[in-house]
């Protein structure tokens, strides 16, 4: 066959997705215009995703499981395809912060994702896209997940979580006036509630500041502690108690340095004053 790419499963989850749905084509002697008339897409649809030069989306892999009678094969596979749009490590985190006790965030430039509106969400993730960071599919998915994750937050009983937010974090620009406005409206109502703690580390904190890069720490309903730290690239969960433990007594040393609750506040509603 001319033109033909050759599919290397190891590249990445895409590339195994794709060298799977031809494999099983071939074995049946499906084309893909054959293919596509079986799943309700065109030919130059499942040429792309073979190819992946389009991520399957869930309808996708549901009418592909569907036509292969392979179960939840594709579906489960797709998954993996569209988590490509998180680092590595961050769903094995998320399968622990919805079961915790306590979070304890330290953000750096951005509002952590628990305590952001709609609209900051989106600016965030339609600037990933802009950049070519992430598809637009990967974006709805990313923000789906957001939305699932603030949700957790309002189980009983509620986790308690303490937030420290780099002086960064809200002084960006992120979407515009009408948009930062409303998310340090959100700040300042967050800090209301029974079940938080808001603090900003001020910028002449200085070499006081105890981390250089966004930190989650969380405890678990059996009081142990797990540690969650990212950088551009990857992202890792940590478990080890002797590894966690001098991040927990870092986070403890920040809370101390950075500005009360009450003083963060009114930092912040200082700024919104300056908002449309």
């Amino acid at each position: 066959m001319l033109n033909r790419k050759e599919l290397d499963p190891e590249h990445s989850p895409g590339a195994a997705f794709g060298q799977r749905l031809r494999m099983l084509r071939e074995e049946r002697g499906w084309t893909q215009d054959d293919l596509a008339e079986r799943m309700g897409y065109s030919g130059t649809h499942i040429s792309a995703v073979e190819t992946g030069r389009r991520t399957p989306t869930p309808r996708f892999s549901h009418s592909a499981d569907k036509a292969f009678g392979t179960g939840d094969l594709f579906e489960r596979q797709g998954r993996a395809v569209r988590h490509t749009a998180l680092l590595e490590g961050f769903p094995d985190y998320v399968a622990q912060e919805v079961r915790a006790t306590e979070i304890r965030l330290f953000e750096l430039g951005i509002v952590p994702g628990l305590l952001q509106t709609p609209e900051y969400a989106a600016a965030i993730t339609t600037g990933a896209v802009r950049r070519g960071a992430i598809t637009e599919q990967q974006a709805e998915e990313r923000l789906s997940l957001l939305a699932a994750r603030q949700a957790s937050l309002e189980r009983t009983p509620a986790p308690m979580v303490y937030a420290v937010l780099d002086e960064s974090c809200i002084r960006r620009p992120v979407g515009g006036a009408k948009v930062i406005a409303a998310q340090l409206d959100r700040l300042a109502a967050f800090a209301e509630l029974p079940s938080t703690v808001l603090q900003v580390a001020p910028y002449d904190l200085g070499e006081r500041r105890a981390f250089d890069l966004p930190v989650t720490l969380l405890t678990l309903a059996d009081r142990s502690h797990v540690a969650y730290a990212e950088s551009a690239l990857q992202g890792r969960l940590e478990r080890e108690t002797r590894l966690v433990q001098p991040m927990l007594t870092a986070y403890h040393q920040l809370q101390a340095e950075a500005r009360s609750q009450t003083d963060s506040v009114a930092m912040i509603s200082q700024l919104r004053k300056g908002a449309p």
